[in-house]
């Protein structure tokens, strides 16, 4: 992906990366784990096999990108594009969370709206119904296509240029 600005990166994902990705995680799920009162042994163990799951789900996307997210020389996030026919599918966006908030993920979905304009396909998320960002993807031009359960299925229509 041609991913131009002024302070942040994307490079490729490798297998040293995994203590980064694990932590990453670990950020993302914290608040919805902080109500079970579980100590944080029980907690991290959990965590560590959650996503050795997501990890093994993940490799078999095929005509996926997997982007961690820089900026400067810090590792603060990742980005997961499956191109699909039709679509760029965002498989995974997420940052760490004191980076959060700050318009990055805002920076990158501009990033992949433009690879995805200058395909003519559109772009879809699937989102948490009680994912904070929600409102960021409604907010940009993702509307819901399916009610999945936990998860809604969002797109942003193609556009021209």
């Amino acid at each position: 992906m041609n991913f131009q600005h002024p302070q942040l990166a994307l490079r490729a994902v490798s297998d040293a990366d995994l203590p980064f990705l694990q932590a990453l995680y670990a950020s993302v799920r914290d608040e919805e784990l902080r109500p079970t009162g579980w100590p944080e042994a029980q907690k991290s163990a959990f965590l560590t096999m959650q996503f050795q799951a997501q990890q093994r789900a993940y490799a078999a996307y095929t005509e996926t990108d997997y982007f961690i997210v820089q900026r400067g020389q810090q590792d603060i996030g990742r980005l997961y594009l499956q191109h699909q026919p039709e679509a760029i599918s965002i498989v995974d966006i997420s940052l760490m969370a004191d980076t959060r908030g700050q318009g990055i993920g805002t920076d990158l979905l501009q990033a992949v709206f433009a690879q995805a304009r200058a395909a003519h396909k559109a772009v879809q998320i699937h989102v948490e119904k009680f994912n904070p960002a929600l409102r960021l993807y409604q907010r940009l031009g993702f509307v819901e296509v399916e009610d999945k359960g936990v998860y809604l299925l969002m797109r942003r229509p193609a556009e021209t240029d």
